[in-house]
């Protein structure tokens, strides 16, 4: 009997967040949820594209819930920083992360001491977008395609540079694995953030990096030279740029998908509503308009299918880290 008392109460429970009405106490301890802002921590700077995501998630986020979504980044690390800062956060549905995958599939991998444990200490809530990365050089560089691209770095060894958003970050993959494959060698400058990145090289101050979809303005303005693509298909927005696989580079793949996490702990109830708000404000047209302008896709799913998709790219990147011998420094 009590059992199926404690069954019916769940299925109430569950019942009411679907709804969209307040969850009650008994989720979590600390009357009627949602009662307060919810703060929304990106762990990158503003101006990149989790950034752009968690912006444009946030709006109709706040709206569905009836409390605002505040916005936090805080960038260091490659993302742990923002990371951390959560998976030690109360776990009562007023703090969630939006990450890069690569800060969650990369980063532990290549990171000795890492302060928490992204696989105990946060849960998956949300995909956001599942981004590409474009390969994007100073147009003021004497090559216009990949394959004069790649001679004049050979012909310049150590010479020029490349920018990521920092240690462990899908575009620093990408860029060890072009040098590897392609056989050249070239200078690593990690920053905090793509907007940093972006910035540096359009001042000249680094020569190339794997743009995450923030550098298409200065793609079409002509200050930048888009060369290929790091995906394992073509761009809708440049179906002529070819991929790095079509170009010869086996195998090449460096897609990441942006997401939403919270403090492990989280009532369920709580994280299911959040997801499904999330989900419905994918679809909304302003939102896909966002996501899309960098180049990626909305991606609506489940907590577990996104948690699957991560575990995928984590296995992915495990034995390209490996492989290639990929450090934190």
């Amino acid at each position: 009997m009590q059992r199926q008392h404690f069954l019916k109460a769940a299925a109430t429970l569950l019942a009411t967040s679907a709804l969209g009405l307040p969850l009650t106490a008994s989720a979590q301890g600390a009357g009627p949820w949602p009662n307060k802002p919810i703060k929304l921590v990106v762990n990158f700077p503003a101006g990149g594209s989790p950034d752009t995501v968690a912006r444009a998630v946030a709006t109709p986020l706040s709206a569905a819930l009836g409390v605002p979504v505040v916005v936090e980044n805080r960038a260091g690390a490659g993302g742990i920083v923002g990371a951390d800062a959560v998976a030690k956060a109360a776990p009562d549905g007023y703090t969630f992360l939006l990450s890069s995958g690569s800060a969650m599939s990369i980063v532990p991998l290549i990171t000795p001491k890492m302060p928490f444990d992204p696989k105990k200490d946060l849960v998956p809530v949300a995909a956001g977008a599942r981004l590409e990365l474009f390969l994007v050089a100073r147009a003021d560089l004497p090559f216009t395609n990949y394959a004069d691209f790649v001679k004049f770095v050979k012909a310049n060894p150590g010479k020029l540079t490349y920018g990521s958003p920092g240690n462990g970050t899908s575009p620093h993959i990408a860029g060890e694995m072009l040098k590897s494959q392609a056989g050249f060698f070239s200078v690593h400058i990690p920053y905090r953030g793509s907007g940093q990145v972006l910035q540096d090289l359009l001042g000249g101050q680094i020569d190339y990096t794997f743009d995450p979809g923030i550098a298409f303005q200065h793609i079409k303005s002509g200050k930048l030279r888009l060369l290929a693509m790091g995906s394992a298909q073509r761009s809708p927005l440049y179906p002529q740029t070819p991929t790095l696989a079509e170009l010869g580079l086996k195998g090449f793949d460096t897609g990441t998908t942006h997401g939403f996490w919270a403090p492990a702990g989280t009532p369920q109830p709580i994280v299911d509503r959040v997801n499904a708000e999330i989900n419905k404000a994918l679809q909304m047209p302003a939102v896909a308009k966002a996501i899309e302008a960098l180049g990626a896709a909305p991606t609506p799913m489940s907590p577990a299918q996104f948690g699957a998709v991560i575990k995928a790219d984590l296995d992915r990147y495990a034995v390209i880290v490996k492989e290639r011998r990929i450090t934190a420094d």
